[in-house]
């Protein structure tokens, strides 16, 4: 399988005349997971958004081998989960899984159990932690080569976290990933490479260390990389 490679770069970003992102070069390859670290207001959720398409900074130079990429989501792509709940009330869970999913995946996100036991529901049938793991199956589960998950671990417990830890890496055999969560440990756990966004430049991490020397947490966690 030739690998794809996702490369953003040159991003510029400005809320009320104040620089959001200026310096931000990262890339993803289809077999590989990058953690998006930063402390809250760094732009992290605001990058996925540039990368996705849904928006427009001042300027982005956002490419797949090469070949730039005006919207992310055109010809899927990318696919993305936001931060706020996506799926629309009042579908069941069934009809919007038989859309989204990729068919060479399918019998392997139709066994999920979550899946099993809640497919023929509609959204507000659910609880919070019961529709965050669907929508980020479903997102990791999609047709597209690059997936962005914003706070996945958001709402769910860890026993559950880790068992989405072992679905990110699985996924990540033949997509490529990047993911952001406040929840850093998840991050540092389940991610091939760490970037930091710290003053609106990206970072690029190569150990621990380097979390504390950019303030970004105060020790060395037990889960060097």
């Amino acid at each position: 399988m030739h690998l794809h490679t996702l490369k953003v770069d040159s991003v510029q970003l400005e809320f009320d005349n104040r620089k959001i992102l200026q310096d931000v070069w990262l890339s993803c390859t289809q077999g590989e997971v990058v953690g998006l670290l930063g402390r809250n207001g760094s732009g992290k959720s605001s990058l996925l958004r540039i990368i996705f398409g849904t928006l427009n900074p001042a300027y982005k130079h956002v490419s797949i081998n090469d070949q730039f990429i005006k919207k992310g989501y055109h010809q899927q792509k990318i696919a993305y989960l936001p931060q706020h709940n996506y799926l629309p009330n009042g579908i069941k869970i069934q009809q919007m899984a038989k859309i989204m999913i990729d068919n060479r995946l399918w019998d392997e996100f139709a066994d999920y159990q979550v899946y099993k036991d809640h497919h023929h529901k509609i959204v507000n049938q659910l609880s919070g932690g019961e529709l965050r793991q669907l929508e980020t199956l479903m997102i990791l589960y999609n047709k597209a080569d690059f997936i962005l998950l914003d706070e996945p671990f958001t709402h769910i417990s860890p026993v559950q976290a880790d068992g989405f830890k072992a679905t990110i890496r699985r996924c990540a055999k033949t997509k490529g990933i990047i993911l952001t969560d406040h929840q850093y440990y998840n991050i540092l756990d389940v991610s091939d490479r760490i970037i930091l966004l710290h003053n609106g430049a990206t970072k690029h991490i190569t150990s621990a260390n380097e979390l504390v020397t950019y303030n970004y947490i105060n020790k060395v966690p037990d889960n060097d990389f």
